[in-house]
């Protein structure tokens, strides 16, 4: 048996164990320090194949294991790659044709809601087929330029020999594989933040642009590891913040990044707002700006972590609903007359986003100044959603 045959086994057999409890990430690399006898090479390859087979979907299902396999390497390759070539040198050949040529190649049986079967949920604006199908590519790094060092990253990333694209004057993006810590110093220079993540800022810029005063309180009310947070301090000046999540763990990374960001002045508390805040916030705590970067279901994202798209249950969307709703209700008290509230998901589900803010408008009296499906598929990056709320 040839190595890449082994491969293909071994990835079979642990694709077998996996149960999509935990990010496959972890899973993966618990097992590898189980079974001490791949090497690095080795445990690349497997690793590949697995996400490979796993941005399939349910498609091809028909086809045997190491055929499904096989079929999975080739439709991710966008590159003749040594494994295609000892296993399905044909098919190497056609690793850069496009993907209707590859598909008569494979000669079996392709709908796209095979990958997405989910498309009849989703938001306006969103091609499912093409949805469906970039979930086969892994999508890029994006780094948001901090103000001041435009010109410096730019210039460390042509010295490190890195290739990459300009997005606009503050977006760069570049292939995922590449290890950024060691070219520049994130947090302080730049932010890995995905471009749909970036473009949140347009709405933020908005509520800048209607400021009447210097005093400016922000409540980041779901902050996990901060980047919303640290982009509102770059284009919001001078803004009072506080951030919550749920865990203490979180609040502790975040604090990590933001002395990296520079960040000194502001607050922070626990609070978990599926439950009411009264004991947590004083009830006098008024704040200018609510960002509710809130729990989803993450399918926007679904590219990077393609085995959520594998194990994802629909009946989950209503979950992610009712507790979204119980995190605007909480949260919303504290928000002041003529305030704004940023509502975020890294969702592509109407449920979770136009069908929401349809609730937040009716029983909450605001006003909708803009509502945005971040579309990120045709460049490599997430797909998003936003809304911007003013309260009557």
């Amino acid at each position: 048996m040839s190595r890449y045959h082994s491969y293909i086994r071994s990835a079979n057999e642990i694709l077998l164990k996996y149960k999509g409890s935990e990010p496959f990430s972890s899973f993966i690399k618990r097992h590898f320090a189980v079974n001490k006898k791949f090497g690095g090479r080795d445990r690349k390859q497997i690793t590949h194949i697995c996400y490979c087979t796993f941005r399939l979907g349910n498609a091809f299902s028909k086809a045997n294991i190491e055929e499904r396999m096989l079929i999975a390497l080739f439709l991710c390759s966008t590159e003749p790659n040594e494994m295609l070539q000892h296993l399905k040198p044909e098919w190497n050949e056609k690793a850069k044709h496009h993907f209707k040529e590859k598909l008569e190649l494979i000669n079996y049986p392709f709908s796209s809601k095979e990958i997405f079967p989910f498309s009849a949920e989703l938001s306006n604006h969103i091609d499912p087929k093409e949805f469906a199908l970039s979930h086969l590519i892994q999508p890029n790094l994006f780094l948001r330029i901090r103000p001041a060092y435009e010109k410096k990253i730019v210039n460390k990333l042509h010295e490190a020999g890195l290739a990459f694209q300009v997005k606009n004057e503050t977006c760069i993006s570049l292939t995922n594989v590449v290890k950024i810590d060691d070219v520049l110093e994130v947090n302080k220079e730049a932010v890995v933040q995905d471009y749909s993540s970036q473009r949140v800022g347009e709405l933020m810029k908005k509520i800048n642009d209607q400021r009447t005063s210097d005093a400016f309180s922000v409540w980041d009310c779901c902050a996990a590891s901060g980047g919303k947070s640290i982009m509102a301090y770059d284009l919001l000046p001078g803004i009072q913040l506080s951030v919550s999540d749920i865990r203490e763990s979180i609040l502790v990374n975040l604090k990590k990044r933001f002395q990296e960001a520079g960040i000194k002045k502001y607050s922070s508390f626990i609070c978990d707002l599926s439950k009411p805040l009264n004991e947590v916030i004083n009830k006098s705590e008024q704040y200018d700006l609510i960002i509710a970067d809130v729990p989803c279901s993450g399918s926007g994202t679904w590219g990077r972590t393609p085995e959520q798209l594998h194990f994802f249950d629909e009946k989950k969307v209503e979950e992610y609903v009712m507790l979204q709703k119980k995190i605007i209700s909480n949260a919303i008290p504290f928000l002041k007359e003529g305030g704004y509230l940023l509502y975020i998901t890294c969702s592509v589900f109407k449920k979770e986003n136009e069908e929401l803010i349809s609730v937040i408008q009716e029983k909450f009296q605001f006003s909708l100044i803009e509502m945005n499906v971040l579309i990120g598929y045709e460049l490599k990056a997430d797909t998003m959603f936003a809304a911007l709320l003013k309260r009557n």
